[in-house]
């Protein structure tokens, strides 16, 4: 009590100004100011997690810049780089940060939360967050090939018995291979299998890094046991390797990389840093034009026992479970391929959470796991949605607040929407504890909504940090648009699991809810909409709005052919694309991929061609392994924000490639409406499914037939079949009741 009491800000004031500093309380003050006010200024979890990567941004500051004869990971050896367009000045650059090159790809099983990273160039984290190991290939004469220093190499993902990545590295008479995938053993361990060959003599190396991907990770100890051929990390962590090497080096931050001892004759067992930049280098000979194979593992049981995660029973292997899903037959072989690693992206993140991301997003937010939830249910994989789901009540506040950032609103809306997506799309009953919360969820939405007044925002939510990328603090049509569909949702579910009067009771919020929305919108200045919706009452239209689209996908409060919709996706098309792609100007300043494909879905949905467009550009922007960072640098064409693997776009990806064949719209089902013409122009039958709808189990055949096209169908429906409508680009409409045979359909007249 005697604390409250205290001037602190005074004392703050006096503080900061004896000691020439800026006043911090007229700063806050200040700075508040470009936002609306809110019960929280920005969420502690992103402050916090801003504040642990600017830390190790301050470390790579110190470590990286005046050392650069060291062997760095790809991104430092390109952004450090003044010949590079990756290159970024330092001079006022406090913290030294992965802005270009934000791309990794993780490999795993469904039923483990071990994310081991591979980077662009081949180098691989087998711990999360921890150092890497890297390869390269040193001749007699002294010409080495390594790969983070090389333009260019060949990066695949292959996927035949489930997630391997695989790097091929040359340079002149020099190759250099390496494969990396998690084995199936009852005790995980990371493989590696290096491959390396010369035209003359010399060595393929195995380095350790005190590195990752996003910077320093320090290595303090290594020790080499002769008898086992292996390296113990910091006392901890081992690397086994199939053959002894010649040699094994190491170096600390005093003597420098270890790569400048490489010529050293002599070999020792073990090196200590106590700066934590220790390296160290296992050396195999390689004889003139004969490749050498060394294979290595790295058992990961440690980071589930360190991660204190219970690890469940044997899970089902990648072939199991991807025979689960929706399967799709196009003559396009990069969607096919980005399709299918999507989907394993999505299994991947899934055990818990889910995750939106392997590393920089290894976290739970509401909203990135309500999307990859949808996709996971439009994939057919029930039973996994119905374990995470079954997590979401517990996580909820005793106010009914589904809180996974502070002063964000839209998670309530999100959460209620998916519960009820569950029961639409699968026809199972909600679990009571699920149906208490969603009780609980929508009378927090209730309660949490403003005064009916007559400002601009009256009856709606509080302004809030929204999603983040839509900016400061604001009263975001985001949230409303889900907090209504969330009101929606309690209706229904209620009406089904609880009681027709919470039914009344939710309906009643919900359409005042909407009409405070509508209100709203109409009350901002024309000047300012140019009949669109921007992203809040007092914002200008900017790449914001893109949030406000969430009213016509994926909750279609709007209907198909709305003018403020149409307005809306106008506006964005013609000032914030770049190359074909949407530029998110706010926080992320790239392009998004998860972003573009939504305003896609917009597109095709209004019957607009140019959705196409933007679809093959996030195509072209997928990394070699077909993942999508967050965020797009214009330039580089590698990540500049968030997680290099992104759960989000791989859902965005799937949803994408069901709307081309099946689109959920009221009371039907519109077939075919995304098929690109090149598509049905080929020989080649076309098949997606089975997906789940309201209506029950959907498969979609497009046959192709010398006098036209065959629709044709297999479905498990769970009571009248719906209206559906075959709407394929060029050809004439028609309606269907059920399958009972195909249906040929003919081109129009003018094709279109």
């Amino acid at each position: 009590m005697f604390t409250s009491l205290l001037p602190w800000k005074f004392i703050l004031k006096r503080l900061a100004r004896s000691y020439g500093f800026l006043d911090p309380i007229t700063f806050l003050a200040r700075l508040r100011r470009f936002s609306q006010p809110s019960e929280f200024q920005e969420p502690l979890e992103l402050i916090r997690a801003g504040l642990v990567f600017h830390a190790r941004g301050l470390i790579n500051t110190k470590a990286i810049q005046n050392n650069l004869d060291w062997v760095w990971p790809y991104w430092v050896e390109k952004q450090f780089n003044p010949k590079d367009i990756s290159f970024l000045p330092r001079a006022y650059s406090l913290t030294h940060v992965n802005l270009t090159h934000r791309n990794w790809t993780a490999v795993g099983r469904p039923d483990l939360p071990l994310y081991p990273l591979i980077d662009p160039r081949g180098l691989v984290t087998p711990f999360y967050d921890r150092w890497s190991l890297d390869f390269w290939v040193l001749t007699d004469n002294g010409e080495m090939l390594l790969p983070s220093k090389l333009p260019q190499v060949q990066q695949e993902l292959h996927l035949e018995r489930g997630i391997a990545v695989e790097t091929q590295c040359h340079l002149e008479d020099m190759d250099l291979a390496g494969r990396v995938w998690l084995t199936d053993d009852a005790s995980p361990k990371l493989s590696i299998e290096i491959k390396g060959r010369s035209s003359q003599k010399g060595w393929l190396i195995v380095s350790l890094r005190p590195y990752n991907p996003e910077g320093i990770q320090f290595i303090e100890k290594i020790e080499f046991n002769r008898k086992s051929n292996t390296w113990l990390v910091d006392s901890e962590n081992v690397v086994w390797m199939s053959e002894p090497p010649e040699r094994v080096l190491f170096s600390n931050y005093d003597e420098g990389d270890v790569i400048h001892k490489l010529w050293e004759s002599k070999s020792e067992i073990a090196g200590t840093c106590p700066a934590g930049m220790a390296t160290a280098a296992a050396l195999f000979p390689l004889e003139g034009k004969k490749q050498k194979k060394v294979n290595l593992q790295i058992p990961l049981e440690s980071e589930i026992q360190r991660d204190n995660k219970k690890r469940r029973p044997s899970g089902p292997d990648w072939e199991s479970i991807m025979t689960k899903t929706a399967r799709l037959r196009i003559p396009d072989t990069r969607f096919s391929f980005l399709y299918e690693a999507a989907k394993r992206t999505l299994v991947l993140l899934s055990h818990i959470g889910p995750f939106p991301g392997p590393y920089t997003y290894r976290r739970f937010w509401f909203r990135d796991g309500c999307m990859i939830l949808n996709a996971l249910l439009s994939l057919g994989l029930v039973d996994r949605c119905f374990r995470l789901l079954d997590t979401f009540p517990l996580m909820q506040k005793w106010s009914g607040y589904f809180q996974s950032q502070q002063g964000e609103w839209d998670s309530n809306g999100q959460v209620l929407w998916i519960f009820d997506r569950f029961h639409q799309l699968t026809g199972q009953p909600l679990e009571e504890s699920w149906m208490h919360s969603v009780i609980k969820g929508a009378d927090w939405i209730r309660k949490k909504r403003t005064h009916r007044g007559k400002g601009r925002h009256a009856g709606l939510l509080p302004a809030g940090f929204s999603a983040e990328h839509l900016g400061p603090n604001d009263f975001y049509y985001w949230d409303d648009f889900w907090g209504l569909a969330g009101l929606r949702s309690a209706a229904r579910l209620s009406r089904l699991f609880h009681s027709k009067k919470k039914c009344n009771s939710f309906m009643e919020e919900a359409a005042d809810f909407e009409k405070c929305i509508f209100d709203s919108i109409e009350k901002i200045p024309g000047q300012r909409t140019r009949g669109a919706i921007p992203a809040s009452p007092y914002r200008r239209m900017d790449s914001g709005a893109v949030g406000s689209l969430v009213a016509d996908y994926p909750l279609q409060i709007t209907g198909d052919d709305d003018e403020r919709i149409q307005k809306t996706v106008n506006f964005l098309m013609d000032n914030c694309l770049h190359e074909k792609g949407f530029f998110q100007d706010m926080i992320h300043s790239g392009i998004n991929p998860y972003l573009t494909l939504s305003l896609a879905q917009t597109l095709i949905r209004l019957g607009d061609p140019r959705f196409r467009d933007l679809i093959s550009n996030v195509s072209a922007l997928a990394s070699p392994t077909g993942q999508w960072p967050e965020a797009i640098h214009p330039f580089t064409g590698g990540g500049c924000m968030g997680d290099g693997q992104h759960g989000w776009a791989a859902a965005e990806w799937v949803q994408i490639i069901r709307s081309f064949f099946i689109r959920e719209e009221k009371d039907s089902l519109i077939l075919g409406s995304g098929l690109f013409p090149e598509w049905i122009a080929s020989p080649e039958d076309l098949f997606f499914g089975p997906t789940l709808t309201p209506y029950g189990e959907i498969t979609l055949q497009i046959l192709k037939r010398k006098q036209g096209i065959m629709v044709d169908g297999e479905a498990k429906w769970r009571g009248t079949p719906p209206r559906m409508v075959i709407r394929i680009p060029g050809y004439e409409v028609r309606e269907l009741r059920d399958f009972e045979g195909a249906c040929e359909i003919r081109r129009t007249a003018d094709g279109s």
